[in-house]
């Protein structure tokens, strides 16, 4: 078996200094040290050994295996060089590399982010909360009666909970009144649910960004100066902007707000871009009964609320003519923004 087991290494010895690629060399390993190979059916035959003479084959077995493989392991370090050199012949390191494609950010997160910067700089803080949410919060406490258009399952997702996918983040406010007393700033950017149809300008699920002041001798004046200087830091300092007198549940007296787009090769048109008002005191009074205290007595405190769509912001600011093209994930459309 001595002879047997020396014969296997010089053979294995050959072919692997003979393999010139990996595969060769792999072939050569399994025909050795496979489950097969020539020196395990070896090993497996120990067992007919004479006593006396299996500590020595034993020896020599170990010894066989492992020139064995310390020389497979030096052939492929080899192997792999020689493939490393081959894969670099003809490349010239001083060519520039190439460029490699660049990402970007949204475009809704893009004006979110910078929304957001701008109200954060004149003291608004961030507020959140849930998307499914209760009519209380979503409606009556916004003063939005019973037969409100918003309320009717043709334009609100319902559960059969009996709640629903908020119709705006103004519930946030409602639900930040309740935990905080006056006074607060805050806004309040997040996704809004309802049953529209979905077209070039209208969408069943977008993003809004609402925001309320209340303190003591908030005025109308402070909301108006507050949204002029917010969307000529959007859009321009040029911006012109006109407030139109509106009807909202929650807020008296209310304004749709308005700006001018001027386009070249169009002549300038108004595009409303945004609804505010002043709080109406029957809001603060059923945040009253909800704290069941009076922080936010209507003859102490009064406050400003507004709200506008970032989609709407967005295609305004950028000319996007269809509102679906930011839910498609075109490439072609979004890589102008990169």
């Amino acid at each position: 078996m001595k002879e047997q087991i020396e014969a296997i290494q010089t053979e294995a010895l050959a072919q692997i200094a003979t393999a010139g690629d990996e595969r060769s060399l792999d072939d050569a390993r399994v025909a050795v040290l496979g489950k097969k190979g020539t020196l395990t059916l070896v090993a497996a035959s120990i067992k007919d050994v004479p006593k006396e003479d299996k500590a020595a084959v034993g020896q020599l077995l170990n010894a066989a295996r492992t020139v064995i493989t310390v020389a497979l392991e030096e052939k492929q370090v080899i192997l792999r060089e020689v493939a490393d050199r081959a894969a670099l012949e003809g490349i010239d390191v001083t060519l520039p590399a190439r460029q490699l494609a660049v990402g970007s950010l949204h475009p809704l997160t893009l004006i979110r982010d910078q929304a957001i910067g701008i109200l954060r700089r004149m003291g608004f803080a961030l507020a959140e909360g849930p998307e499914i949410e209760d009519e209380f919060h979503c409606f009556d406490a916004l003063n939005t009666p019973a037969d409100h258009p918003a309320r009717n399952e043709k334009d609100t997702f319902y559960f059969d909970s009996g709640k629903l996918l908020r119709t705006h983040t103004s519930s946030v406010q409602v639900r930040t009144m309740e935990a905080q007393a006056p006074p607060i700033r805050i806004i309040a950017p997040g996704s809004a649910y309802r049953r529209d149809e979905i077209d070039a300008t209208h969408l069943s699920v977008f993003n809004q960004l609402e925001g309320l002041y209340v303190g003591t001798d908030v005025s109308l004046p402070d909301l108006k100066g507050t949204l002029e200087y917010f969307l000529r830091e959007l859009f321009g300092t040029s911006t012109e902007v006109r407030f139109r007198p509106h009807f909202f549940p929650f807020t008296e007296p209310s304004f749709e707000i308005d700006v001018k787009l001027t386009i070249k090769g169009q002549a300038p048109r108004w595009i409303e871009v945004a609804g505010c008002g002043m709080v109406d005191p029957a809001v603060f009074d059923a945040i009253n009964r909800s704290r069941k205290d009076d922080a936010f007595d209507s003859e102490k405190v009064t406050g400003f609320a507004f709200g506008m769509g970032l989609d709407r912001l967005a295609m305004i600011r950028w000319g996007i003519k269809d509102i679906r093209l930011l839910i498609e994930n075109d490439v072609r459309f979004l890589k102008q923004f990169a």
